[in-house]
């Protein structure tokens, strides 16, 4: 038996992908949201992982880093001038394309996790990250 908790959170972002033919070579932007899943075989004191602390840690990262920025490409052009202007900018390693980000935000969560009250075994398993209604994204732990 395995338990699991999901937290989601939602953020405004713009991105582009100018190695791809079409229209999202244009910088634009989407609502998105995440849902990161952690699991754990057991439970520690009834839990997999205390709510609110890992809730606020990827909330806080999703803030800080992208929530009305820009994620680009490391070798996209605009990151030097975006970044003059005083824009946010993140840049996602490869490109910002929704599977990408969905395993950036499984690092972080990660991340966040080795850091708070745990069940023992604990791990991130599942990012889903929505860039539409219609068109999202899973990147599922090996």
């Amino acid at each position: 038996m395995s338990h699991a908790v999901t937290v989601r959170h939602n953020f405004e972002t713009g991105h582009r992908l100018p190695h791809l033919p079409g229209k999202c070579q244009s910088l634009h932007g989407h609502s998105w949201w995440a849902e990161v899943t952690a699991e754990s075989p057991e439970l520690a004191q009834g839990l997999v992982v205390e709510f609110s602390p890992f809730k606020k840690q990827l909330r806080r990262w999703i803030d800080e880093h992208l929530d009305h920025g820009v994620m680009l490409g490391p070798d996209d052009p605009l990151v030097p001038l975006l970044a003059a202007h005083g824009c946010k900018v993140h840049q996602v390693p490869g490109w910002p394309t929704v599977e990408n980000v969905a395993g950036l935000l499984a690092r972080v969560a990660g991340e966040a996790l080795t850091e708070l009250v745990r069940a023992p075994g604990a791990r991130v398993t599942q990012v889903r990250v929505s860039e539409t209604h219609v068109n999202a994204a899973t990147w599922t732990a090996p």
